[in-house]
């Protein structure tokens, strides 16, 4: 199985995350998203033109937390996606929130602060770092009272929505994100950096 991904993007550092741990084998093509050519070969296998996409044989798959789930069921014997349904589901909500919620409302500071200004368009819009801020707000107050009395996100143990919440907060500091005073998100991110994946995985400029 191929991955193109590149290790400064927080979807790919999911896909990476996940496959580390459970132990899973990938090819790996690192894609420069600020380089043309890259990116027109990347649109061939992705019309979306993001990454990380997965080829296995004949089968191309986009969206990271798909790519998770498929490198899940591929991997026998891994604990981070269990077969228990009700379990799985659970796994599931907190993977579509992230991609719903969590991640939109983080990847508008991140691009304020970070990306924007590394592409040429300037520096942050204060309106639309604050709208944000308000939307951050809303979601971060979801996810601290649900790590209020617990270690992982999903029962007693690290799972594929771990993986998938996690990343998106990798330039908390560099965006300026306002999430310091939620203290059990900051105690679950502290978690989640000490692992042995999560320091394997670190982005490389």
């Amino acid at each position: 199985m191929r991955l193109y991904h590149h290790s400064i993007s927080s979807n790919s550092r999911r896909v990476m995350l996940a496959a580390e741990y459970m132990g899973t084998p990938l090819d790996l093509t690192d894609v420069n998203l600020m380089n043309p050519e890259d990116r027109r070969r990347l649109a061939e296998i992705n019309p979306n033109c993001k990454l990380p996409v997965l080829q296995d044989g004949e089968f191309t798959l986009w969206e990271s937390c798909a790519i998770m789930q498929y490198l899940a069921d591929r991997t026998h014997g891994q604990t981070l996606y269990p077969d228990n349904i009700l379990t799985r589901a659970d796994i599931n909500r907190w993977m579509m929130w992230a991609c719903q919620h969590w991640s939109p409302a983080i990847g508008t500071f991140t691009f304020e602060h970070i990306w924007k200004g590394l592409i040429g368009q300037g520096g942050p819009d204060a309106d639309v770092v604050a709208r944000a801020g308000v939307q951050l707000a809303q979601f971060a107050t979801v996810l601290d009272g649900h790590l209020a009395e617990r270690q992982w996100l999903v029962g007693d143990k690290l799972s594929l929505a771990d993986f998938a919440l996690a990343p998106p907060l990798m330039y908390a500091d560099q965006a300026k994100l306002p999430i310091a005073q939620y203290r059990h998100i900051m105690a679950w991110y502290q978690r989640v950096r000490e692992l042995d994946v999560w320091k394997n995985t670190e982005p490389v400029w």
